[in-house]
């Protein structure tokens, strides 16, 4: 059977925050012994889900964030969760280069980065109820294949 460890955090919306997630996010996962790179992977990933919630989920106005995350394995799971807005079509929002919010010059590549840095994303809205943004990343990948070529 697997180690299993769980935390989760409750914050309101305020861009601030955002630093304050990236850091709680990044100090549970050093119990897996991540390399500085896995470490900042997650923490972009957060960082946009995040910004996400705030910018697009409550449209600025200050409500709670709560961040999961579960460590099974050497498996990371990290889900950033909302009840704002929702998004009315998920697929579009993952289109690189997609903003709801031209006027703010955004640039639309928030997903396209939690896509790149972490190993699995999954993201479930629904309308006037919220959004879901599951995030998973197996921390020490290659590694052993590392350590057994090198000897």
């Amino acid at each position: 059977m697997k180690n299993t460890n769980e935390m989760e955090i409750i914050f309101d919306s305020f861009s601030s925050n955002e630093g304050f997630a990236r850091v709680a996010v990044a100090s549970f996962m050093t119990q897996l012994n991540p390399t500085v790179e896995e470490v900042s992977d997650v923490k972009t990933a957060v960082s946009e889900a995040v910004t996400n919630s705030v910018i697009h989920g409550y449209e600025n106005e200050i409500h709670k964030v709560s961040i999961r995350c579960r460590i099974e394995g050497q498996q990371f799971t990290v889900e950033v969760r909302d009840s704002g807005v929702g998004i009315e079509d998920v697929e579009q929002a993952m289109t690189p280069l997609y903003t709801s919010k031209p006027e703010l010059e955004r640039s639309g590549m928030g997903f396209a980065f939690m896509e790149a840095f972490m190993d699995q994303v999954e993201v479930e809205s629904e309308l006037g109820k919220g959004t879901t943004v599951r995030m998973k990343k197996t921390i020490g990948k290659g590694r052993e294949l590392w350590t057994t070529q090198s000897l």
